[in-house]
């Protein structure tokens, strides 16, 4: 795919699916190593458990480090100029997660020619689990 331009994108255009494995205990152990969040309600069940919740979830920050990756996977990081996310849901063990987004506008952010893009990450359920946009710049 080449890099998209503000020539070549439109209001409405998705950007490519980002379709993910189901979760597992080994993603969160690897993830919790790799960001330093060592929350144990995470990576022990006794302690999930012990928090009312059946087994261990994601921690947010996985799901945002997803959507993420959609979207430099579609751009550059160095393009991207504003992500935010809200957290809707918890994503469970077994939630296989699909990564989306669309462009809904462009604009003119700080002098620069950009696009607005919804995201989302929903699991296998179409249950949503981030929502969230952000703004890229674009030659």
């Amino acid at each position: 795919m080449n890099a998209p331009t503000l020539q070549t994108v439109q209001v409405g255009d998705e950007l490519p699916a980002l379709q993910l494995p189901p979760v597992d205990r080994t993603t969160l152990a690897l993830f919790a190593g790799a960001s330093g969040d060592h929350n144990p309600i995470h990576i022990d069940i006794d302690v999930a458990r012990r928090a009312g919740m059946p087994d261990v979830f994601a921690q947010g920050m996985l799901g945002m480090a997803w959507v993420g990756r959609l979207l430099t996977g579609w751009a550059p990081q160095s393009a991207l100029r504003r992500f935010d996310a809200r957290f809707q849901g918890i994503t469970h063990l077994g939630n296989a997660m699909r990564c989306t987004g669309r462009v809904v506008e462009k604009l003119e952010h700080r002098g620069e020619h950009c696009v607005r893009i919804e995201l989302q990450s929903a699991n296998q359920f179409g249950q949503p689990k981030i929502v969230g946009e952000a703004i890229v710049a674009l030659p």
